[in-house]
């Protein structure tokens, strides 16, 4: 089995595509992506300044793009034993069950393609309407968002109630991101929980709070319009780690996460107990493999952050795929992984029941 995970908002850095666009098939794939967009993903992913690539609206594109880049390469990977992944429709053959894929809030729209779900291009247009949504609801109201590291999970969820802010972020134990108005931001800082630790994140407003409603409708607009296909592979969602197996489920998933929390720590949860025999971190890779690498340093994991990871990878995934092979009983798919964990599928809460819970 097979796993690959697609970092978020935070881990872009200058020049991040300039590897990539030595390769004219690459370069010309990135044009045709910019065009559907409306931005100009080449020149964020070569030129542009780390202030520049840090506003909203550029970077959620501009991360998509990072990990969709690697998509076609590793889609070619095929074998006998383990299905490869490969976008939907009549370009690709499916993947199949042995292909996990999460991403983290705006890295979902990656994961998705990676699991047949989504086309490339829609993911990058999806991420390119979020960004202008998101951009354009932060400037409504003085939000911002900040990390609570080192605490009693209990006494900083009541401390953040209590400051009138939502927990919009669960990265893992002793890791909870905290967002709302920016004076009460403020009072969490100058008084946190007891043995806690508050770090101001440097973000245009409240993501994955209420606050984000105006974009949610935005979104859920463009969503409207898009295509979505049952996915071939195992898409964790942000919501609560569970599969996703319902396009319609998958997309109002999408939508919600808006203004709904970012459970990243349920889906390392289930990620842990399926066991995936080698998982690849998507780029921009450093800071989600650093997360991995903490939280589940039983996994092997392997980084794509440029074009020369990529054989790295194919020999990784080709090793396991070979040991599959030779192995006289083939190990359970996904699901019957997944149930013998203890886990199940789940259909996504209703709309305003994940907006009643965000608040914690």
């Amino acid at each position: 089995m097979y796993a690959f995970v697609a970092p978020g908002q935070g881990s872009q850095t200058p020049g991040m595509l300039a590897a990539w666009l030595r390769d004219p098939g690459h370069a010309e794939r990135l044009r045709r992506w910019s065009e559907a967009a409306d931005v100009d993903l080449v020149h964020l992913g070569t030129k542009a300044s780390a202030a520049e690539i840090a506003r909203t609206e550029n970077t959620q594109p501009l991360l998509v793009a990072a990990g969709l880049l690697a998509h076609e390469a590793l889609a070619t990977f095929a074998g006998p034993a383990e299905p490869s992944v490969a976008a939907p429709g009549p370009a690709g053959t499916a993947p199949g069950s042995a292909v996990v894929a999460a991403g983290h809030s705006v890295g979902e729209l990656t994961a998705a393609v990676y699991a047949g779900a989504l086309a490339p291009a829609d993911a990058v247009r999806l991420a390119a309407v979020r960004g202008r949504a998101m951009a354009a609801a932060c400037a409504e109201t003085p939000t911002s968002m900040a990390a609570v590291v080192g605490y009693d999970e209990p006494d900083v969820l009541g401390r953040i109630g209590e400051l009138g802010l939502y927990a919009a972020t669960f990265n893992g134990p002793g890791q909870i991101v905290a967002a709302g108005a920016v004076e009460d931001l403020d009072r969490l800082a100058a008084e946190p929980p007891p043995g806690a630790t508050v770090k101001r994140l440097p973000v245009a407003g409240a993501f994955h709070t209420p606050y984000m409603e105006s974009a949610r409708r935005t979104v859920a607009a463009a969503a409207a319009r898009t295509p979505f296909l049952r996915p071939t592979g195992a898409l964790l969602s942000n919501a609560d780690g569970r599969i996703v197996s319902d396009p319609d489920d998958l997309r109002t998933r999408l939508v919600e996460q808006l203004v709904g929390p970012v459970r990243w720590d349920l889906c390392l949860d289930t990620l842990g107990r399926l066991a995936p025999d080698v998982t690849v971190c998507l780029p921009p890779a450093r800071t989600l493999a650093a997360i991995l690498r903490r939280q589940l340093p039983e996994l092997t994991a392997v980084s794509a952050n440029g074009p020369r990871d990529l054989a790295t990878v194919r020999k990784r995934l080709d090793a396991v795929r070979e040991r599959i092979g030779a192995m006289p009983e083939q190990p359970a798919p996904v699901r019957e992984r997944l149930d013998a964990a203890g886990s199940r599928t789940a259909p996504a809460p209703a709309p305003e029941e994940g907006r009643a819970h965000a608040r914690l």
